[in-house]
């Protein structure tokens, strides 16, 4: 019998997820054994099932897929996870691979790209879409450049969160974290970001492309 590769998608997406559970499913040796909407829902299958790969969209409604990355590997060290996103800004793809995915794919790619990155991420090897290596590899060579390198990936988060207009107590609930906590890491954002003011900061969110 043909061993397969257990897959759980997560993606907010309904009609998305189809797309891309039939293109998995079309391969005889690939299974998509579950699937959810939101970060909790994806926690929960993913303690449930154990999957061998967990196909991620990092724009979540409750929780962003940096974070999500972050406390799944805090669950398994050694769970693999390939982002399947929109973004294709490099910022995006390095705080993924920072707090643990193995692989970055982007909704661009044509479909080849991301059934042949499953295979890769479900043997345990890194790999990037080849329409964002490149952009990718400049950032990384540029990083001291790139202040928002600077960021740790709850850090990132929390940045997100904040220029979406959420409240430092909507983000601590979404996070698990105080309010306080959420109120020290705007500031020490601020801080390594070298602005004075979150004006100052949603102008370099903008300059940098991320709002």
């Amino acid at each position: 019998m043909l061993e397969k590769t257990r897959l759980v998608l997560v993606d907010d997406h309904a009609i998305v997820r189809e797309g891309y559970r039939r293109l998995l499913e079309s391969r005889p040796d690939l299974a998509i054994v579950g699937e959810a909407a939101s970060a909790r829902e994806a926690l929960e299958q993913f303690k449930a099932l154990a999957p061998d790969v967990l196909v991620l969209d990092l724009g979540l409604p409750d929780m962003g897929g940096v974070e999500l990355i972050r406390r799944l590997l805090q669950r398994d060290a050694d769970a693999r996870i390939l982002v399947f996103t929109m973004h294709r800004e490099p910022l995006f793809a390095t705080q993924a691979l920072r707090a643990g995915a193995l692989g970055y794919v982007t909704k661009s790619s044509p479909p080849d790209v991301l059934v042949a990155a499953v295979y890769q991420v479900a043997a345990r090897r890194q790999v990037i879409s080849p329409d964002i290596a490149p952009e990718l590899a400049l950032a990384l060579i540029e990083r001291p450049r790139e202040p928002l390198a600077e960021l740790a990936p709850r850090e990132f988060e929390i940045l997100r969160l904040l220029l979406d207009g959420c409240s430092a107590e909507d983000i601590g609930a979404r996070l698990s974290i105080s309010a306080k906590t959420v109120q020290n890491s705007h500031y020490q954002i601020k801080s390594k970001l070298g602005v004075r003011s979150d004006i100052e900061l949603t102008r370099l969110a903008l300059r940098l492309g991320l709002i």
